[in-house]
């Protein structure tokens, strides 16, 4: 037999109003709890085009080598479109090459990493590291997007839940926050100034990665944050694509809002069978909200009290299970009394 214990906290309504973008796919998550906020075939698979680099960039930052100086070789023979325009011979820090790939879209430094990091294998890390964070609808061919032969396709969700990804790892938000950066190497000295026009004219704008090919068309993916909501907005085959970003994060912030349902410590719940236990989660849970959701916490214990794992914590948004956390239960020490305290009990 187990007892249940339900609360239900209701946020005040308002009303929302629909958004619609130019894109053939669209899509608005957190990034943190990967709800969606907005979608328009999501799961359409596509071309992408140089929004592909975001996960070259991630290889490249993980490989642990970021300060290693690279020579450049014939590796970069192959680039043609956008590029940093590098050279043979020339030396150059990885971090740098990430740079160019980042803000000025280089196909060449894209090359250059790729031999690097992972010489013929790369493609196939690209891959690997794609179903380990749950893109199950990409196939990458090379490490920057060129579409002429063998292309990279995915989907508006699969890229949101690779910018998801990046934006966890702190060397990839500095440099996708980076408006400009200089560079000197043995041959010489770049500026590069980032693509990502949100960067300079939306404030709440944190990065991203811009993309065109003939045969995607453009493609865009940016982040921005406000009061604790972090968002990522994916549009592909979007003519109008900085304006469309803008209008959906404005619309986010305008209806959504991070928020912590479950705090980790102890419980204040009142229960009888359990006057001499502590209850306790052992983690925080938030979620984003819209002001007319409908927040249900549901707390099932054991009716045999006892220490360690006794129940379950639960939490449903709007009728639809989103979370559960183990609820924990510790004896609480009763204090030992001094002499004169038990001399006092006895009277």
């Amino acid at each position: 037999m187990k007892k249940l214990i339900l609360l239900i906290l209701t946020l005040i309504p308002i009303n929302v109003i629909g958004i619609t973008t130019s894109a053939s796919s669209a899509i608005m998550m957190d990034t943190d709890t990967k709800r969606i906020l907005y979608s328009k075939n999501i799961n359409d698979q596509r071309s992408v085009a140089s929004i592909s680099k975001i996960m070259t960039a991630v290889l490249a930052i993980e490989s642990g080598k970021l300060d290693d100086i690279v020579t450049i070789g014939s590796e970069i023979d192959k680039s043609y479109g956008s590029g940093i325009y590098i050279e043979k011979g020339e030396k150059i820090s990885l971090r740098d090459l990430v740079y160019g790939l980042m803000l000025r879209s280089g196909n060449d430094a894209s090359y250059a990493i790729a031999n690097y990091v992972g010489k013929d294998k790369f493609v196939s890390m690209m891959n690997d590291k794609a179903k380990q964070i749950g893109m199950i609808n990409t196939v990458f061919n090379n490490p920057n997007g060129l579409d002429e032969e063998d292309g990279n396709y995915s989907t508006a969700y699969d890229m949101a839940i690779l910018a998801s990804y990046a934006t966890k790892l702190k060397e990839y938000r500095k440099i996708v926050s980076t408006k400009e950066h200089v560079v000197k190497t043995n041959k010489k000295t770049y500026l590069w100034i980032n693509k990502n026009k949100l960067l300079f004219n939306y404030k709440y704008a944190t990065g991203g990665k811009t993309g065109f090919t003939h045969k995607a068309k453009r493609t865009l993916v940016t982040t921005a944050s406000k009061d604790n909501l972090n968002l990522v907005v994916v549009t592909l085959n979007d003519g109008n694509d900085f304006e469309d970003h803008k209008n959906l994060f404005d619309y986010g912030f305008d209806n959504y809002y991070h928020y912590k349902i479950l705090t980790k410590g102890n419980l204040m719940l009142t229960e009888n069978l359990y006057k001499n236990y502590d209850l306790s989660l052992e983690n925080d849970y938030d979620y984003t909200l819209a002001k007319d959701d409908k927040v249900y916490l549901n707390f099932v214990l054991s009716d045999k009290p006892k220490e360690g794992k006794t129940g379950t914590a639960k939490v449903f948004i709007n009728d639809k299970l989103v979370h559960q956390e183990d609820i924990y239960a510790s004896k609480i020490k009763k204090k030992k009394m001094s002499f004169f305290e038990r001399i006092k009990h006895l009277w």
